[in-house]
C-alpha cells in the first residue's frame, strides 16, 4: 500500500480535476491562514495535554488519564467521517495499530460528529481504537488545534456536497479541528506533533512510530 500522502495526494488531485474553482479557492485560504499563522496556538513539544473525557462511538466515555495509566498515547484530531481525506487518515493508522501498540502505545481519534453518527456501522468493525466525539470542538480547543472554517469551505459543504455541519455536529455548525496528531509520552507531555491548517494533509503513520520507537 502506498503512504499516507501518496493517497492524500492523489484525493487532491482528484479533487482539483473535478472542481478546480474550488481547489484554488481553498489553495488562497490555506495560504492566508498561514500568513496568520493559524495553529500558531497549538500545544508544542514538552508542553503537558489536558486531560479529556468523550464518547467514542458506541457513547462510552473515554478519558486520556485512563489511556496514559496504560502507556504512552497517540491523539489525533479529523474533520469527520465526510471528509474523504480523514478516511484516509483512519484507515492508514489502523493499518499501522498493531505496531503502535506493540511499542505500549494507545490511539485515539476526535472529531465533532455526535456519537452515533461517527462511523457507519462497517467503520465500526474495521477500525480497532476508539473515534471519539467532540461536539463543541472544546477539546480540539484546548489543544490549540480548533479552526473557525471560512463561509466558502461550508457553503461548498453545504451546496456541492449537501452536509449539514450543524447537523453534523449537533449544532456546531462552523468550527472544526485542524487536522493534527500528536504523541504524548505516559507524563501526558507532547513529545511529537504534526499540525497543519491544510486539512488535505495528514501526519504520516511511519513518522508516528518513529516517534513512539525513540521514546
Amino acid at each position: 500500500m502506498s503512504d499516507l500522502r501518496s493517497q492524500t495526494d492523489a484525493q487532491i488531485e482528484k479533487t482539483r480535476s473535478a472542481n478546480p474553482t474550488f481547489m484554488a479557492a481553498v489553495d488562497a485560504l490555506i495560504e492566508e491562514a498561514r500568513a496568520f499563522e493559524t495553529g500558531g496556538n497549538a500545544l508544542t513539544l514538552g508542553q503537558v495535554a489536558p486531560d479529556f473525557a468523550l464518547p467514542n462511538a458506541n457513547n462510552t466515555s473515554v478519558s486520556l488519564d485512563a489511556l496514559l495509566e496504560k502507556g504512552p498515547v497517540v491523539v489525533t484530531f479529523y474533520r469527520g467521517g465526510w471528509c474523504p481525506y480523514c478516511n484516509l487518515e483512519l484507515r492508514a493508522l489502523q493499518s499501522k495499530l498493531d505496531e503502535i501498540r506493540q511499542l505500549g502505545a494507545e490511539l485515539v481519534a476526535i472529531s465533532p460528529q455526535k456519537p452515533d453518527e461517527s462511523l457507519s456501522q462497517l467503520e465500526k468493525q474495521n477500525l480497532a481504537y476508539p473515534v471519539l466525539s467532540d461536539q463543541d470542538a472544546k477539546v480540539a480547543q484546548s489543544f490549540g488545534v480548533a479552526w473557525t472554517v471560512p463561509d466558502v469551505l461550508t457553503e461548498h459543504m453545504r451546496k456541492d456536497r449537501q452536509l449539514d455541519l450543524t447537523e453534523i455536529n449537533n449544532g456546531n455548525g462552523n468550527v472544526l479541528p485542524i487536522p493534527a496528531t500528536f504523541v504524548l509520552n505516559q507524563k501526558g507531555e507532547v513529545v511529537w506533533r504534526f499540525v497543519d491548517v491544510d486539512y488535505r494533509k495528514r501526519a504520516e503513520p511511519d513518522d508516528i512510530i518513529s516517534a513512539l520507537s525513540a521514546l
